[in-house]
């Protein structure tokens, strides 16, 4: 299994960051320079009709992911983990499309690291109970962005990404 490495050999590292949702998946796509610079190339959202079945969302989800994937080309991909759910109804929809996420990601070959939002909230601002707005006012500073990226589920994404690669570069220097 490849892992991210900041050794000079690295030059660049692709991370990205996947929101996972059955309605709005929100995807962020970083660049990581050799000294662990971070620069925003891309972010959005993937967005299912409202329409359809749940199978045929899960779908649109799989099929507009592995066209992302190829488009974008990452190194690696970082998706939120689902740890607590406040709202029981979403759980099991939010769970098929993450699960839908992870296949495309495996079925690609992309090299996968899942944190919590507790892990996410930590690497941002240091706390583990920050406000989601505290974490993407977060975003947007270090990526140098003049403001929050919208839709909110593409800052969350860009977050995902941010976690990987400080988690990353913890590892390298332990």
């Amino acid at each position: 299994m490849s892992t991210l490495s900041y050794k000079k050999s690295v030059l660049r590292v692709k991370i990205l960051g996947i929101d996972p949702g059955l309605g709005i998946v929100g995807f962020g796509l970083l660049d990581v320079s050799s000294k662990g610079q971070l620069t925003a190339l891309d972010w959005g959202i993937l967005k299912t009709h409202k329409d359809r079945t749940n199978s045929q969302r899960l779908l649109e989800i799989h099929t507009d992911l592995t066209a992302l994937l190829v488009d974008l080309k990452p190194d690696l991909v970082s998706v939120e983990r689902i740890f607590f759910f406040k709202n029981a109804k979403t759980l099991v929809p939010v769970s098929q499309a993450r699960g839908v996420i992870l296949l495309s990601i495996e079925h690609a070959g992309l090299p996968l690291f899942e944190y919590t939002p507790m892990q996410v909230k930590q690497a941002m601002t240091g706390y583990g109970k920050s406000t989601k707005q505290e974490i993407q006012a977060m975003v947007a500073q270090r990526l140098g962005l003049p403001e929050i990226p919208r839709p909110d589920d593409a800052a969350d994404a860009l977050a995902m990404a941010i976690c990987h690669s400080q988690f990353a570069r913890t590892a390298s220097l332990a």
